[in-house]
């Protein structure tokens, strides 16, 4: 993704090709913040949920082809989000204690292979879109990609009307590993309408992933759908034992 200095974000490049191999030292993670992989998981989560909106309104995949997605784009978008709700605590707490686990051995083929097959194959939709918009106001900044990416998934579940056993499960996914929850969470405490508005239309201009979504968009819908996104999560943490 292209950003501009000030931080905004601008466009997304895809390269030509796939690298030829890519390699992964999980003993150099575990030396790294925790927060590196929770925010892997964050984008990782929006997987699922957008290869399957692709999936429903038949839009092109994100490999620069004229496709739609493959089913084992559509599986493995699918393992990528079973691995994350089974592993993902287990691989923070391994990291938080310099360890090499199984899980942590998941997670990162979850973060790394499973996502980017799977987005690639399937496609992007509300969530990378919402995170793209939230780059616009300087708060969030502070935040990394994931952070903001798994918000979005939260507020694309509102936008899609998703059931409230599934948004539970996302939000507790998320509250378990560490992930944003409410716009508070994304440095975003008492911001105006007038602000959050500029995260919608930035969200929804022409071109934007948010159009593959199945259902009617507008930057009315997508500011409601962040903020009933952000209602769910302060419940949750007042009622949190």
């Amino acid at each position: 993704m292209i950003y501009s200095p000030a931080g905004i974000y601008e466009s997304a490049c895809y390269q030509k090709s796939n690298p030829a191999a890519v390699l992964v030292d999980t003993d150099i993670i575990t030396q790294a913040p925790v927060r590196f992989l929770v925010s892997g998981m964050g984008d990782a989560l929006a997987t699922w949920f957008e290869a399957r909106s692709c999936h429903a309104t038949q839009a092109l995949n994100e490999c620069g082809g004229r496709g739609v997605s493959t089913l084992s784009g559509m599986n493995l978008a699918r393992l990528c989000y079973d691995t994350l709700l089974e592993y993902g605590l287990a691989a923070k707490l391994a990291v938080e204690r310099q360890l090499v686990t199984p899980a942590l051995e998941r997670i990162v083929e979850a973060n790394i292979l499973l996502s980017g097959i799977g987005f690639e194959s399937g496609g992007l939709a509300s969530a990378h879109s919402i995170h793209n918009g939230l780059t616009a106001l300087e708060a969030t900044h502070a935040f990394y990609h994931g952070e903001k990416v798994a918000f979005g998934v939260l507020a694309g579940l509102q936008l899609t009307d998703a059931s409230p056993v599934e948004s539970a499960i996302v939000y507790a996914f998320c509250e378990q590993v560490g992930l944003p929850t409410t716009l508070a969470d994304l440095g975003l405490a008492g911001a105006a309408r007038t602000d959050l508005m500029k995260v919608a239309e930035k969200a929804c201009v022409p071109g934007e992933f948010i159009h593959h979504e199945a259902v009617e968009v507008s930057p009315e819908k997508v500011l409601d759908a962040m903020l009933a996104a952000d209602a769910m999560g302060a419940y949750r943490k007042r009622n949190s034992a």
